[in-house]
């Protein structure tokens, strides 16, 4: 049931995507934008997740202040986090309630704060 209702909301979005088995889809889409995001089904939650950029090793204390500002002042859905030498952006939607649009939502709102935020975050780079 998961897989129809996640394969069927990415279908309606006309967005490229592979179905990687075990309840994971990768949506890779540059036409339409979302890339490189991830979409687990573990039950009850709809997780999103994309990479964001390695944590640089000089400057970390002023990026994760950054990151977590944005957390709370710009980031409409989800969460920027930390994942060992990693920078995720995350989100999680429970299963039952999830409808298209809410789904779409989280989709438009990583694409919005990736591309907000890439001017911020890019003079952190290494």
């Amino acid at each position: 049931m998961a897989e129809n209702k996640i394969e069927q909301y990415l279908i309606d979005l006309t967005l490229t995507f592979r179905d990687l088995g075990n309840n994971i889809w990768y949506v890779d889409d540059e036409e339409h934008n979302p890339e490189g995001i991830a979409i687990m089904f573990a039950d009850p939650l709809v997780i999103f997740r994309t990479e964001v950029m390695e944590v640089p090793k000089e400057g970390r204390l002023e990026l994760f202040t950054k990151l977590l500002e944005l957390n709370a002042n710009d980031v409409i859905h989800g969460a920027y986090a930390l994942e060992k030498d990693r920078i995720v952006l995350i989100d999680t939607l429970e299963y039952d309630g999830m409808d298209y649009t809410e789904f779409r939502a989280t989709l438009d709102a990583f694409n919005l704060a990736l591309s907000q935020h890439y001017s911020v975050l890019s003079g952190y780079r290494d």
